[in-house]
Formats: structure tokens, C-alpha cells, sequence
């Protein structure tokens, strides 16, 4: 299910990620959810979030920085 803000994201996320690579994830997973009608669309919608997400930031160590 969509989520209406980055403080809806599970608690990992909010817990792990920047703030900026949060609205990322919402946005990139909000919008897949939209697009894709089918009966895996939350796993779908987690990839496409996480995948955008990887874009702009990667891990180094146990931390997400910009990349």
C-alpha cells in the first residue's frame, strides 16, 4: 500500500536510510504501485523503490551515502 509519508516507511528504512534516499523510496514505490495492477505488485514496487534508490546513494560499511 502506498505510503503517505517517509514516516509510514518501515522503521529499517527510517532507521538506515538518509532522509533524501527515504523520499526516493516513497516516491519511486508510490509510483510503481499506481503503475502496476497485478498480484505481486508490493514486491514490484519494492524493487523499483530500492532500485531508484541505488541510483543516487550506495552502502559503504553499515551507512547509505550519496554517491
Amino acid at each position: 500500500m502506498p505510503y503517505a509519508s517517509i514516516a509510514d516507511l518501515p522503521s529499517p528504512l527510517q532507521a538506515h536510510l538518509p532522509t533524501h534516499a527515504q523520499e526516493i523510496f516513497r516516491a519511486a514505490f508510490n509510483n510503481a504501485w499506481a503503475e502496476y495492477d497485478t498480484a505481486d505488485r508490493e514486491e514490484i514496487a519494492h524493487r523499483v523503490a530500492w532500485a531508484a534508490v541505488k541510483l543516487k546513494y550506495r552502502k559503504q560499511g553499515n551507512e547509505w551515502v550519496e554517491r
